[in-house]
């Protein structure tokens, strides 16, 4: 048998730049490159492979490095990176022990709520155990094989923790099996001792050899289609969620197709916004907690939900409130059957495009009956005029957040890409923005990690170097992780930031006020000389800590001068901020669905008694579906 001699680190560039995923006949490498941030734990392992392979790389196309700032920041690149590129590209990321694999966890938490998949490599302790503890362990005096990297564990959906060399030729086939899977891909992590990293082995050559996944897509199977179309032929009042398993089946046109035959009427989730074109005279628009009053109004009366790629969180079933009519019955089309079997729902185990080309055939002829025709373009129509009035109020002083998302709306083109995560920002938009094609909404509302938008840019940047890149950042978001600024000025990444300032976290002042609580701790103040609260703001800077970074600033005050500013930003060369103040208290879109956030019944201050009154009320509401 013929080998090669490489340390473990060197093996697994070599391994990483020979993996290819093929879907409908396109092939493309898998790992696009690593990111990462050295410390004594990597950087004479991987570091110095990643070092010989620029220098004097021994295979045909090179294996591209990023140096990041922040560990958790260079996970969220990679996430967004393949969530762009609906998960048939991703990167890999490596750090060093202890405090720089910790970083990682919460990326990896987010890659796997998100189901998009991420290749982590933490450095970990001493296989051989000599130097213990070494810097930066965790001790665990039961269990000296337990390290820091355990933290992983829960978070991902493939782990493993590589003590001898020939170890990694079982685990990283088995991280890339995961990886390439639509439904179990997620983060995969492969620790790396740092001893074993430098250790050296006689490779096969035949564990290098290019290997190709196939993305199957599955059909569906014969008598649980005839069950799907006799419970869709039933239904009076059917309504699509669509999630985001129909954007990474590239199932958009299929979508568009059925709803144009059937009549049926398409709402979507936070992942799934673009699936279908909000222009089409079936999209009602985004449902649920914070969804459009057109899509919750139906789902409230819909006898039939037919989920399509979607995984059903609170947000979606607004805490399974939304769902109102006492038959309503589920169809999930879904390639997992775990998210398949939710709500109670009769399952079609299928790829979402494969499913909506058979049901597109087998329901041909049948359509929604004339009267749900004029309701569904009644509430269209409804929320179109709520959507205008939000997205141009002209207020002052401050505008409203929504009269920027209208203006990007306007102003972005079809191939542009919109980015955002956490905080009010993701609610209004998936009540409001118009997406125009599936690429164009990129909100990471799983785990709506705060933070992420920054470091995402980057990584959708990668992804779709031709599309105007936009990251709507809130001045909380942006004080959680800013340091990924200096990536992007390395990389010479053109992207565009929209920075709302408005001296606090606006979403959970919101909630902490209908929920009884008076914004406590949410606002951006000084503390007062006596020890007190004050309503002096902080004297912190934004637009000048981004300029620090070598990042250009454009900072206005109206919508003039905000849309004047945003067409300098697509003509210039170089990564750009917006600055622009707007109201912490909004307004914001009208709510038409509810979330379950828990009120107590004890409390001696009367806004958390109104506000439990109300809690109790509403929860009335809330179902089980079985």
């Amino acid at each position: 048998m013929s080998t090669i001699r490489l340390s473990v680190a060197q093996a697994v560039i070599r391994y990483l730049a020979h993996q290819y995923t093929e879907r409908d006949g396109v092939e493309q490498r898998f790992i696009a490159g690593m990111f990462g941030i050295f410390g004594h734990g990597n950087v004479a392992g991987l570091g110095q492979a990643l070092l010989q392979n620029e220098v004097a790389p021994d295979f045909d196309e090179p294996f591209d490095y990023w140096m990041g700032r922040n560990e958790q920041g260079m996970v969220h690149v990679a996430a967004a990176y393949a969530k762009q590129s609906e998960r048939l590209r991703t990167l890999a990321v490596t750090s060093s022990i202890g405090p720089g694999a910790l970083n990682m966890v919460t990326g990896a938490a987010l890659a796997t709520t998100n189901r998009v998949p991420v290749l982590l490599f933490p450095s970990d302790i001493f296989a051989n155990r000599a130097p213990d503890p070494v810097l930066q362990q965790v001790e665990d005096p039961t269990n000296p094989d337990v390290s820091a990297n355990d933290a992983f564990r829960p978070v991902s959906r493939f782990w493993d923790r590589v003590n001898r060399p020939e170890q990694l030729m079982v685990s990283l086939p088995r991280a890339m099996r995961v990886l390439t899977d639509p439904v179990e891909t997620g983060a995969a992590v492969v620790c790396l001792p740092e001893d074993v990293q430098a250790e050296v082995y006689d490779w096969p050559v035949g564990f290098f050899a290019k290997k190709v996944w196939h993305i199957d897509r599955r059909v569906p199977d014969r008598a649980a289609l005839a069950r799907a179309v006799e419970a869709i032929r039933a239904a009076k009042k059917p309504l699509v969620i669509a999630g985001g398993g129909v954007k990474y089946s590239g199932a958009s046109e299929e979508l568009r197709a059925f709803a144009t035959a059937t009549g049926i009427p398409v709402a979507d989730t936070q992942a799934g916004k673009g699936a279908i074109n909000w222009d089409h005279e079936r999209a009602v628009g985004g449902v649920g907690a914070t969804g459009a009053g057109s899509a919750n109004a139906l789902a409230d009366e819909a006898d039939l939900i037919i989920g399509i790629g979607t995984r059903y969180s609170d947000f979606t079933t607004g805490s399974q409130t939304q769902f109102k009519n006492p038959d309503v019955r589920f169809v999930n089309i879904n390639v997992g059957s775990f998210d398949a079997a939710k709500q109670g729902a009769e399952m079609l185990l299928a790829d979402a495009r494969e499913a909506l080309v058979a049901l597109t055939e087998a329901l041909d002829g049948h359509r929604v009956d004339d009267d749900y025709s004029a309701r569904i373009a009644d509430e269209r129509a409804a929320w179109a005029r709520a959507t205008d009035k939000c997205y141009h109020r002209d207020q002052t002083p401050l505008p409203a957040q929504t009269e920027v998302f209208g203006a990007l709306n306007e102003m972005m083109g079809d191939e542009d890409v919109v980015i955002n995560a956490a905080g009010s920002m993701p609610g209004d938009l998936q009540c409001l923005w118009r997406a125009r094609t599936p690429g164009q909404y990129h909100l990471e509302y799983a785990f709506s990690t705060m933070g992420y938008e920054i470091p995402a840019a980057l990584g959708v940047k990668m992804a779709s170097p031709d599309s105007e890149v936009v990251a709507i950042v809130g001045d909380g978001t942006y004080q959680m992780l800013p340091m990924e600024l200096a990536t992007i000025v390395q990389e010479r990444a053109k992207v565009i930031f929209v920075l709302l300032q408005n001296y606090g976290f606006a979403s959970i002042g919101g909630l902490s006020e209908s929920r009884g609580s008076q914004r406590f701790g949410t606002k951006y103040r000084m503390r007062a000389e006596d020890g007190g609260r004050s309503d002096d703001l902080i004297p912190v800077d934004i637009a000048a800590n981004a300029r620090s970074w070598g990042i250009d600033v454009i900072e206005v005050s109206t919508m003039a001068e905000f849309r004047e500013a945003y067409a300098a930003a697509v003509a210039s060369d170089t990564a750009t901020m917006i600055h622009i103040e707007t109201d912490l208290y909004g307004p914001n879109p009208p709510a038409t669905g509810w979330w379950d956030v828990p009120v107590t019944s004890a409390s001696t201050l009367e806004s958390t008694q109104q506000a439990y009154r109300e809690y109790a009320e509403a929860i009335k509401a809330q179902r089980r579906f079985f």
